[in-house]
């Protein structure tokens, strides 16, 4: 097994872990809430790494990033477990499950840098389950990655703590992170984690430079009311800033919430136009039929700029990050 990065012993062969904001202590023979970072004798290894449960080259936009190398391929890998236990899952058969429960592929990282390659991708995603907890695994094939002029993104609940965001901050280029609610209360019951280090983590990646785009999957009547979510879109506005997208995505019955009626279009729809009137610029809603609710407009002049259908992008006025009518600045990375 690997060893792991970012923790410490505290006392006798037990272990502090620093990767995430659970920041678990771990005897010998345990591992964390995880599951995949264990204990053996006062070491912490990762045990997950190189070990791969999803591969597949997906369209950025399936991420979603919509200002992030739009319009190419990413190369994406899963593994296994998380470090939130969300009642709401759609990927719970990888997420909640443990290493002895699935048959992975061994994928080290020089390989899945020549794949991706290969698959004329012009990045690699660490996704479908939470990356975080992948940490040196990601590290060592994104810093391959980079050097080969490959984007990487981070598609994470964002439950990531400073230090360990600090180590992965020269390779990482995109966080792509959950905002899932907006009260403490919702994360403690719904995901068993807190709101707080969520919104520091999405800061400090902000103030590393990354590139960042907001996703909140609306749930009726668990994170859906307009004071939580102008709360939310002001929090966002007041500390990652108007230009940052923000998607709201469309629940559908999963996992342990199948009593559920998926969200009526028409929240989605008020949410969006309550985005745009607080002043965010590139508002977009997800799991919706085609329209123009995932196309990016000027916010000076209005143009289609980049017109989206499922997960197809076709540029019609942006003329490299600027709109090919006014001028206007676009804030949307075309490369690495």
């Amino acid at each position: 097994m690997h060893e792991a990065h970012q923790y410490a012993r505290v006392e006798g062969d037990t272990v502090r872990c620093s990767l995430c904001a659970h920041r678990c202590t771990i005897a010998a023979g345990k591992h964390g809430i995880c599951g995949v970072r264990v204990n053996e004798g006062g070491t912490l290894y990762a045990a997950n790494y190189g070990l791969v449960a999803a591969e597949a080259v997906d369209p950025i936009e399936k991420k979603p990033l919509f200002h992030f190398l739009p319009g190419t391929l990413s190369y994406s890998l899963g593994g296994v477990g998380c470090n939130f236990r969300c009642q709401h899952c759609q990927n719970w058969h990888i997420s909640q499950a443990s290493l002895a429960d699935l048959r992975l592929m061994e994928i080290p990282p020089a390989t899945g840098v020549e794949r991706a390659l290969a698959s004329a991708s012009a990045s690699i995603a660490w996704t479908y389950n939470e990356p975080t907890i992948w940490h040196e695994y990601a590290l060592d094939m994104g810093t391959q990655a980079r050097a080969r002029g490959l984007g990487t993104v981070y598609v994470t609940n964002g439950y990531i703590t400073e230090e360990a965001l600090d180590e992965l901050a020269p390779m990482l280029n995109a966080f792509r992170v959950d905002i899932k609610a907006f009260t403490e209360d919702f994360y403690k019951k719904v995901c068993r984690a807190k709101l707080q280090p969520v919104l520091d983590a999405a800061l400090a990646a902000r103030e590393h430079g990354m590139h960042i785009e907001t996703v909140t999957l609306v749930i009726p009547g668990l994170n859906d009311s307009e004071d939580e979510m102008k709360a939310l879109i002001t929090w966002v506005l007041d500390n990652l800033g108007p230009d940052t997208p923000m998607h709201f995505t469309r629940f559908h019955p999963d996992y342990k919430m199948r009593d559920l009626e998926a969200t009526p279009f028409r929240t989605l729809e008020r949410i969006y136009r309550q985005a745009k009137d607080l002043g965010v610029r590139y508002p977009y809603l997800g799991n919706v039929p085609p329209g123009p609710y995932e196309n990016t407009y000027c916010p000076s002049c209005g143009a289609l700029l980049i017109e989206r259908a499922g997960f197809s992008s076709r540029f019609v006025d942006l003329d490299g990050d600027r709109c090919g009518r006014c001028g206007e600045r676009i804030p949307v990375v075309r490369s690495v």
